[in-house]
């Protein structure tokens, strides 16, 4: 069989090999020359690049591209793509400044963080079970690395060991549910499968098929009941590879499984709405409940971002293919949001200086009066987070709500209010301790010029977006209304 394949045929894909050849270039210059601000430097230039080329996709209008019948190339895979590399650029400043001062060797962790970037803007444009599942590896093996690669910290290499495991199990059910929805189809396109679909919805196996697949994917979304791995992993893994995991990591599989539902036919199955409206109302009650309880700030940031994803899967039930427009608000606003609360918390974190990393809340006590800029960035994110108005998650929550209203699902637009009431506890909780007090010997602080550091302008930019979008919505609503899923054969 020939089977050749041109460069003009894998050009769609062009933004994906800048990020894959830096990763080499890194790779090179380290066994050259170790220099971790050389690799780091490195690192970001090949990330803008790809973001460049990608920006310029979008502003000339290129035409949605099928690339070997494994994946399109669409305005929904550049925009989701422009999300990861930008979570992926805020990782990499923060990086740099947390481990600047790491004994063994810093360079290969920017090799992972490219390698895994390049898998998860592969996930956003896949449209095969073979490229579902290699992307999706591609992505989550190197981040098992990163998250135990400050080993020293024993509780690094417990957050790796557990990933691994439960990634591990969550992959072998997706594969499981490949083989029982191929064996009945025998179509491993997304499109092709939603064809024959319908024929073989009568098949117990072929359920159990795409049950399967969709708790994969809640699991690596850490949706209720699949959630217990989130808060121990988050608490134990490197702050700057915590935000990894809970933007570049989620995005990515957050696009694949929206594109995966709306087309390849899964929505068709009697009872699956009714199983995602479940997930959905789990995932935010055990979210905000289990929160509350929380004093640990990486701990309530995880559970946060449980709640914020049953949010999210209740704008999946009540939208459709042609306006998936709502759930790219609010997982734009989300990234940015999540970039600047767990920012906040690295640039408090000196965990190679005799330190600990600043995850209690203790550690916030006063804040306000030795940092006040940083305490006012931290404030923003919390009030986002909690949706209370001229802030970005005010809109999101609000164009999420107005979907479940507009799709008459008054319940779980009901939850969400809900919900939405009981995070106003924790985070105001967190605000209020920056305000108190200041202790006498604060055990963790800032540096002092925090501002002046690439992470540090990175975090105050987060900051800004947060509150212009919260005045002026229109550019993040334009900007989700341009991912349109194309069908291309």
């Amino acid at each position: 069989m020939n089977f050749t394949i041109s460069f003009s045929e894998l050009l769609p894909l062009a933004p994906v090999m800048i990020v894959a050849v830096t990763a080499i270039i890194v790779m090179l210059l380290v066994a050259l020359k170790r220099n971790h601000t050389l690799a780091a430097t490195v690192s970001v230039i090949g990330l803008n690049l790809s973001a460049f080329v990608i920006l310029r996709d979008l502003w000339v209008g290129v035409a949605p591209a099928n690339v070997m019948g494994l994946f399109t190339v669409d305005p929904f895979a550049h925009i989701y793509m422009l999300m990861i590399l930008v979570a992926a650029l805020a990782c990499c400043t923060l990086s740099h400044a947390y481990i600047d001062s790491y004994k063994d060797n810093k360079e290969e962790l920017y090799i992972l963080l490219l390698s895994s970037v390049a898998g998860a803007m592969l996930m956003v444009s896949s449209t095969h079970y073979a490229s579902f599942f290699i992307s999706l590896e591609l992505m989550s093996i190197p981040v098992y690395g990163m998250l135990a690669y400050t080993y020293q910290r024993g509780k690094s290499l417990e957050s790796g060991i557990k990933y691994l495991v439960l990634s591990a199990t969550a992959s072998a059910m997706l594969l499981m549910g490949f083989a029982y929805v191929y064996a009945y189809t025998g179509e491993m396109s997304f499109t092709g499968s939603a064809l024959k679909i319908i024929e073989v919805l009568h098949e117990p196996l072929v359920v159990m098929g795409l049950a399967l697949v969709l708790f994969a994917c809640a699991f690596k979304l850490s949706l209720a009941p699949f959630h217990k791995w989130t808060p121990d992993v988050y608490q134990g893994a490197p702050t700057p590879m915590a935000t990894f995991l809970a933007t570049v990591s989620k995005v990515a599989m957050l696009g694949l499984l929206l594109r995966y539902i709306l087309t390849s036919g899964t929505l068709v199955l009697e009872g699956m709405m009714t199983v995602l409206t479940v997930i959905a109302v789990l995932s935010i009650v055990a979210g905000n409940l289990l929160a509350v309880t929380q004093v640990n700030i990486k701990r309530i940031l995880a559970y946060s971002s449980i709640a914020h994803f049953g949010y999210l899967l209740v704008a999946l039930v009540s939208t459709d293919v042609s306006s998936v427009s709502t759930i790219t608000v609010y997982i734009a606003t989300y990234v940015l949001t999540t970039i600047g609360a767990f920012g906040a918390v690295s640039l408090m974190s000196s965990p190679y200086n005799n330190l600990d990393e600043a995850e209690s809340l203790a550690d916030y006590r006063g804040l306000f009066w030795r940092r006040p800029i940083l305490t006012a960035t931290l404030t923003v994110m919390m009030l986002s987070l909690a949706g209370i108005p001229l802030t970005a998650g005010f809109i999101a929550k609000f164009v999420v709500v107005l979907a479940a209203v507009a799709a008459t699902n008054w319940f779980l637009a009901a939850m969400i209010i809900v919900g939405s009431g009981i995070g106003l506890y924790y985070y105001l909780r967190v605000m209020v301790v920056m305000y108190m007090t200041a202790p006498d010997v604060p055990r963790i602080d800032a540096q002092g010029n925090w501002g002046k550091t690439a992470g540090g302008v990175m975090v105050l930019l987060a900051a800004l977006l947060v509150l212009v979008l919260g005045v002026y919505p229109e550019p993040l609503l334009n900007f989700a209304e341009a991912a349109k899923i194309a069908v291309v054969r």
